[in-house]
């Protein structure tokens, strides 16, 4: 029988952290949970019925590809399944991605987006499974797996991978460095070794609402530096909608070719003016 380790990152998501271990806790036992937390510790982790693994990984921004990195390291499962820290995941999750992931391939499973408050005390799933909306732009099978001819589809929100072919792709590039297409980039390469995006018909994960921008100006400068890295190692610019954001707003020039051009940063009142406003999931 397979092992699985969960694993997740964690900075200042101390709340979104102790719904996604009570999700947890409430399926079948994985045979490990393994925290990487990149901010301060948080508040004492929770009696669970599988260890929790706390690993210090202190950063002063969002080193995501080097952090899931840390997280495999300290892992000692076959099977890995990796979940964003503001995802809650239904019961039935975990084992239905492991047992996915016996195709190799990378793995992800659908998520319920929710809206501010949606997530209370003493929350039942049956609740999030209404409030939810699934993302238009990924379509699951009811059942089983479907392979993508598209590996830009990938998302690292919760995916599964076995623990060998995690190691054959070397990991995330930790290259990449803060937020953005570090998991386009593992897909890519993925791919070109005949290691394919699998989207699974199992139950979801559900994404506890969160402040953030859109487009994502908070991220302005590593969005910027990672399509550059993401462009020079595989010919084409990922995250293209946000790009386009960007020159809408003035801050690249309109054309991508040969490079992008930087004519100035976000403004403070821009990033305030492009927060996604709390009653829209995503």
């Amino acid at each position: 029988m397979s092992t699985i380790s969960v694993v997740t990152l964690n900075k200042g998501r101390d709340a979104h952290l102790a719904r996604l271990i009570e999700g947890l806790a409430r399926g079948p036992a994985p045979t490990e949970c393994v925290v990487v937390q990149m901010g301060p510790a948080p508040e004492p982790l929770p009696a669970t019925p599988f260890p929790l693994r706390p690993i210090a990984f202190p950063s002063a921004g969002l080193p995501l590809a080097a952090a899931r990195n840390a997280g495999r390291a300290a892992a000692s499962g076959d099977i890995l399944v990796f979940l964003d820290v503001d995802c809650i995941p239904s019961a039935g999750l975990v084992p239905a991605l492991a047992a996915a992931a016996a195709h190799d391939g990378l793995v992800c499973g659908p998520i319920r987006y929710l809206p501010a408050g949606a997530v209370q005390d003493g929350w039942q799933e049956a609740d999030l499974l209404q409030a939810g909306l699934l993302h238009p732009a990924r379509t699951f099978p009811s059942s089983g797996v479907a392979e993508t001819q598209n590996p830009g589809l990938f998302w690292s929100l919760a995916f599964a991978v076995r623990a060998s072919t995690y190691d054959r792709l070397g990991g995330f590039d930790e290259g990449y460095d803060g937020y953005g297409a570090e998991d386009t980039d593992l897909a890519f390469r993925a791919a070109e070794i005949g290691v394919p995006v699998l989207l699974a018909g199992a139950p979801p994960a559900f994404h506890q609402h969160h402040l953030s921008c859109d487009p994502p100006l908070q991220h302005f400068a590593d969005i910027v530096r990672n399509a550059r890295r993401f462009r020079a190692r595989h010919g084409l610019w990922p995250m293209d909608g946000w790009l386009d954001a960007f020159a809408r707003l003035g801050l690249i020039g309109e054309s991508r070719e040969p490079d992008i051009t930087l004519l100035r940063g976000p403004s403070p009142e821009e990033i305030a003016a492009a927060r996604v406003p709390p009653e829209r999931p995503f």
